[in-house]
């Protein structure tokens, strides 16, 4: 019996077409990354969170999702991303995937251009055309998924990324993708929860990996974050941020639901 065809299996074949249909030259891209401003430090935006005592909260603005649907189709990045600020983010993610999460490069612009809080941009990094990408909308930070990418692709994209100024998540979800991530160098790491067949959430899952990241690697935790209670939990086990969309996008009051998640800890970074 073949393999069932994942959430991520579909999205990525679908990035990866677009990729192979790219006749953008990468020297080309690079070029143009290499001359836009610094990028605001979104690592250091983390460690910045931990040395004031709580954890940190990356806030994200997210539209909708494959296994949700509509989530805030209509928000608008730049008055989230200010209640974000309210609320004491850290920093900002906004997934800029079209096709199945509803975002954009504008979601993106948005967002940064309304708040000084550094930004992921949130999406499924398939070569080096989409680090540049990144750099060129304006992101501080770059999204590689360990399991979309082979050792070779996600080393030369993690050296890229890093020559053009931009922070690495790494993100895994098990230990042989957690094992990838720290021998490629990775000093940001996030293990999302959300199971890649099922999309459900394994609440056990980061907690379980936590004690197997190095020191100095900034630990974070991504998918069903639903409150304080998570958030406390997550920072018992050792994580030094959480990643939070869904929660905040529908929340009422999204600038208390972040402070809510601001839990102090005391945790290093290494």
């Amino acid at each position: 019996m073949s393999a069932p065809v994942t959430y991520l299996d579909r999205i990525l074949a679908a990035h990866r077409a677009a990729d192979a249909a790219d006749g953008r030259s990468v020297d080309d891209l690079v070029a143009v990354a290499e001359a836009t401003e610094p990028s605001r430090g979104w690592r250091d935006a983390l460690v910045s969170a931990v040395a004031a005592g709580r954890l940190g909260v990356i806030a994200e603005v997210k539209r909708r999702s494959p296994s949700k649907g509509a989530l805030a189709p209509d928000l608008d990045p730049a008055v989230v991303a200010n209640a974000y600020l309210a609320g004491g983010a850290a920093a900002l993610s906004v997934l800029t995937d079209t096709e199945f999460f509803g975002g954009s490069a504008a979601d993106l612009n948005a967002a940064r251009d309304a708040v000084g809080l550094p930004v992921l941009r949130k999406d499924f990094t398939v070569g080096e055309r989409d680090v540049c990408d990144a750099r060129i909308m304006g992101a501080d930070a770059v999204l590689l998924i360990a399991a979309a990418l082979d050792d070779a692709t996600m080393g030369r994209c993690i050296a890229l990324a890093r020559h053009l100024g931009l922070d690495v998540l790494v993100e895994v979800h098990d230990e042989p993708e957690l094992e990838r991530a720290i021998d490629a160098g990775a000093d940001l790491i996030g293990v999302n929860q959300r199971d890649l067949v099922t999309f459900a959430v394994d609440t056990e899952r980061a907690v379980r990996m936590a004690p197997l990241m190095p020191e100095g690697v900034v630990r974070v935790a991504e998918s069903g974050v639903r409150g304080p209670h998570d958030a406390r939990q997550l920072a018992d086990a050792g994580y030094h941020a959480v990643l939070v969309g869904e929660s905040l996008v529908t929340s009422p009051d999204p600038a208390a639901a972040v402070e809510a998640l601001r839990v102090t800890l005391n945790v290093p970074t290494g």
